[in-house]
């Protein structure tokens, strides 16, 4: 299953909020030194239980994410 993502780095709070076709995701970490997009992936694994890669936007805040079965 392919998503998009939006991420929200340096925010107060990690939540994950379904918007129509996309995933609006705030993460605490900075997005420096690819912390954000870790948290990111950490965040997606926990919420679908399932494997996750990012497939395009790593440097964007909007982002293609792969679901893996």
């Amino acid at each position: 299953m392919i998503i998009k993502v939006k991420a929200k780095p340096k925010s107060n709070r990690q939540e994950i909020i379904k918007k129509d076709n996309e995933y609006i995701i705030y993460l605490k970490s900075a997005p420096e030194n690819n912390k954000a997009n870790i948290e990111l992936t950490k965040l997606l694994k926990k919420y679908f239980n399932k494997s996750v890669s990012i497939k395009s936007g790593l440097t964007s805040r909007n982002k293609i994410v792969e679901i893996n079965d």
